[in-house]
């Protein structure tokens, strides 16, 4: 490999975790980087990582970061001579291309003319045909209108994926089973696709039902060598985006891979293409595989693919930029081991994973063998409305694809996220899943999984029991604090409650160990928890654990693996009073439609005094380039609109009042 740097100083035109990931590639190789940001984003972490930043305008996308005048100004000033788009925004933008080769400025990515090629799904289709890739039966052309979605549905035989051209990302897509959801269906993917893309057209295409979702990672130089560097399992999606991603397959065997790798090449050579990119397949129970899409870009799940290879993806995409030929041949590329990553989202998945935003008002990050964050934020940051809703990717490595697992699951537990809602406690549940485990995924395994969404899970008596003790061991912890000051003997004897539930318990210290009786139970906690630590770590016999602790009032909340009590411990006195204390009734807010998330109000289906049925539409709110529609729950009639289309929505605020 060339010793030489490849550039003196790259721009990255991104934001959050990607550009802190080509920032870090960069340093490595001894380039100097140039961050950009909007007004939003003067505090963030990418900025701080880069060696200059330039201010490209206000939050909003469309002003700044989708800009390509001021991305391109950004580096005239800065004398940068390349650029990294990242994903998402300009990435695989054709037009950013050639604007950056005019103004003799290096893309570090693949030759428009590829970008244009794969960048809409009907002309790729029509490429990866043509180079004897296999395809997913539907319709070439373009759809016309609702009713002519609705015909072709017909004809192609439902279910059918009604989706944009231009779409990527989850967005602009929708699965319609019959007449009714392809009307539907068109409409709404028209609608989302013409404000996240500005391109609404649309196609449809037959829907594989029990399908896995499962990419080839291509890197090409400039000098015609292709390889593919193995594949990721992406089946477990939840609105068609990614959460988990893993490397390589527990589905796919040899036979499949080589076929998959040699098609996904095939296509990479047949448009000329340069720089890392990721070819996707739809692929059946019965490992027929059919090409969806080529990404012409880095994509979000590489890291996987890096962990499992031990390429750097970024690094390469820089050299090759540079015009260096690739170092490595097909047999050199070797797998090792397993990876998964998990996307961690700003969202609430007890209310149907709807966007959170606001402050990290604390964050700390895992740690260990085997374990990678990949980033954008720090305690303090900030999660916009502007912005997608991701903090982190968390990437865990074993030698097998149990211990990866075992690793993610205990990451997750030590990664401690507080001020906005996280989705953390989700994916380690589907990870505890024994059919996860048995790697028996779909792109329906959420849908089927969790038909009625998430709302936790209760406790196993094993949890509960080592969440008690961990309780009890913190009040002992405390007690002993505060007995320095006061002189009081510190009491043994206890009781938890939580919920409707009080069990008597016993805590002693044990030199650096307690012992803890629970009804019949004797259990041995080793920890060196603090007072004001966020993490209970340790082990409760012999077992280690990480437990998340939040304090509520006089109660702790713990959390391990996704289940989670709030318990008081309390003398046996004071557990008699609280017997006797009232509980509030919660206030009835069921005549209001309440905005599930902080957003935009785009419309209002209704009028004050209008009937409406359970399921009829009642408005539509878009919160970080996601439209959200919300229906009736009853049949009702509206008594007053709240909030007007334009209008900015802070969560919980009242959109309508019913009768």
């Amino acid at each position: 490999m060339s010793q030489k740097k490849p550039f003196d100083k790259i721009l990255v035109a991104n934001r959050g975790e990607i550009a802190c990931r080509v920032i870090r590639s960069a340093q490595r190789l001894g380039i100097k980087t140039v961050a950009v940001y909007s007004e939003a984003d003067a505090g963030a972490l990418h900025v701080e990582m880069a060696d200059e930043a330039v201010l490209i305008g206000p939050a909003a996308a469309a002003e700044s970061y989708l800009v390509i005048e001021r991305i391109i100004e950004a580096c005239k000033k800065t004398q940068a001579q390349a650029v990294h788009p990242g994903y998402g925004f300009l990435s695989e933008n054709t037009a950013f291309a050639e604007a950056l080769a005019k103004a003799g400025i290096v893309f570090i990515g693949p030759p428009a003319p590829a970008v244009a090629a794969m960048g809409d799904k009907i002309e790729s289709k029509k490429l990866a045909a043509k180079a004897g890739v296999s395809t997913v039966p539907g319709t070439m052309g373009l759809i016309a209108d609702a009713d002519e979605a609705v015909k072709i549905s017909g004809e192609i035989g439902y279910p059918v994926m009604i989706k944009a051209s231009a779409g990527g990302g989850g967005k602009g897509m929708r699965v319609a089973y019959d007449d009714a959801q392809a009307k539907e269906g068109f409409r709404s993917a028209q609608n989302e696709a013409r404000s996240s893309f500005g391109d609404d057209r649309i196609f449809i295409e037959k829907f594989i039902e029990e399908p896995r979702h499962i990419e080839i990672q291509v890197l090409a130089d400039n000098h015609g060598k292709v390889l593919h560097l193995g594949e990721r399992e992406c089946s477990i999606q939840r609105r068609h985006q990614k959460v988990i991603e893993e490397a390589p397959s527990p589905f796919l065997d040899k036979k499949t891979r080589s076929a998959m790798g040699a098609q996904a090449i095939a296509l990479a050579k047949a448009v000329d293409y340069s720089s890392a990119g990721t070819v996707e397949f739809i692929v059946d129970k019965d490992r027929n595989f059919y090409f969806l899409e080529m990404n012409t870009r880095l994509q979000v799940e590489h890291p996987v693919t890096e962990m499992v290879t031990g390429i750097d993806l970024v690094e390469w995409m820089i050299r090759v930029a540079a015009g260096e030929p690739l170092a490595l041949e097909q047999e050199d590329i070797g797998w090792k081991g397993w990876a998964i990553e998990t996307r961690v989202y700003a969202e609430d998945p007890r209310r149907n994973f709807l966007p959170s935003i606001g402050r990290l008002s604390r964050y700390r990050e895992p740690e260990g063998d085997g374990v990678r964050v990949d980033s954008g934020v720090v305690e303090g940051s900030e999660i916009s409305m502007f912005y997608d809703p991701m903090i982190a990717k968390l990437v865990t490595w074993g030698e097998t694809r149990n211990k990866a697992i075992d690793r993610q699951r205990a990451a997750l537990g030590s990664y401690y996220i507080r001020g906005i809602n996280h989705n953390m406690d989700f994916l380690s549940v589907v990870l505890g899943q024994e059919r996860f485990r048995e790697g028996r995924l779909t792109t329906n395994y959420i849908a089927e999984e969790f038909p009625d969404g998430f709302e936790g899970i209760s406790p196993t008596a094993e949890t509960e029991n080592l969440l008690v003790a961990a309780a009890a061991v913190l009040r002992l912890i405390r007690e002993e604090r505060d007995s320095v000051i006061s002189g009081q003997a510190v009491p043994n004897d206890w009781v938890a409650r939580y919920g409707l539930t009080e069990r008597p318990i016993s805590v002693m210290r044990k030199s650096e160990d307690f012992w803890v009786e629970l009804e019949g139970h004797s259990l041995t906690v080793s920890t060196s928890w603090r007072p004001g630590d966020l993490l209970f770590k340790g082990r409760i016999e012999g077992q280690p654990v990480a437990v998340q602790l939040d304090r509520r009032g006089p109660a702790d909340r713990l959390s391990l693996e996704g289940e989670a009590l709030e318990i008081q411990v309390l003398r046996p006195r004071i557990a008699e009073l609280a017997r006797l204390m009232p509980v509030k009734a919660p206030p009835d807010l069921s005549r209001f439609l309440l905005s599930p998330m902080p957003g935009l109000l785009v419309s209002v289906a209704v009028t004050e005094g209008q009937e409406v049925k359970a399921g009829e539409e009642l408005a539509v709110v878009e919160a970080m380039k996601m439209e959200n529609i919300l229906r009736s729950v009853n049949d009702g009639v509206v008594s007053r609109v709240c909030a007007k289309p334009g209008d900015s929505l802070a969560v919980d605020q009242a959109i309508l009042e019913f009768e």
